[in-house]
């Protein structure tokens, strides 16, 4: 029989943990200071006032760079889990890992071999 009163725990822990990012930006809503004029409407970059437009537009490298850090930073997250539990789990898991390996070994010379991972 499922018993809902076993995840009191969880709930709590839910509720109390979506509470208090909404009380922090209600307080900081209701205690900032609004003050608007030119100032506050200028871009302020290191104490020093901004030549040029604002507006620069990005090499798509920089993107790719952060592509591909992603989504090997997301593989580490996945495979610590499972280097942590490695006795336990077995071969077929051990399989597992090694095809999401085998695909991001395949990934990632697919991107070199494109040219992706090039600065100039």
């Amino acid at each position: 029989m499922f018993l809902l009163y076993d995840y009191d725990i969880f709930w709590a822990f839910l509720i109390i943990s979506s509470l208090i990012p909404i009380l922090a930006f209600l307080i900081s809503g209701i205690l900032a200071p609004i003050s608007k004029g030119p100032e506050k409407l200028s871009s302020y970059e290191s104490g020093i006032e901004p030549m040029g437009d604002a507006w620069l537009q990005f090499r798509i490298r920089y993107y790719m760079f952060a592509l591909v850090f992603v989504v090997f930073d997301v593989e580490t997250v996945f495979l610590y889990p499972w280097a942590i539990g490695f006795d336990i789990l077995g071969i077929s898991v051990f399989i597992e890992a090694l095809i999401f390996v085998l695909i991001l070994i395949v990934g990632s010379v697919y991107a070199w071999r494109k040219g992706a991972l090039e600065w100039s």
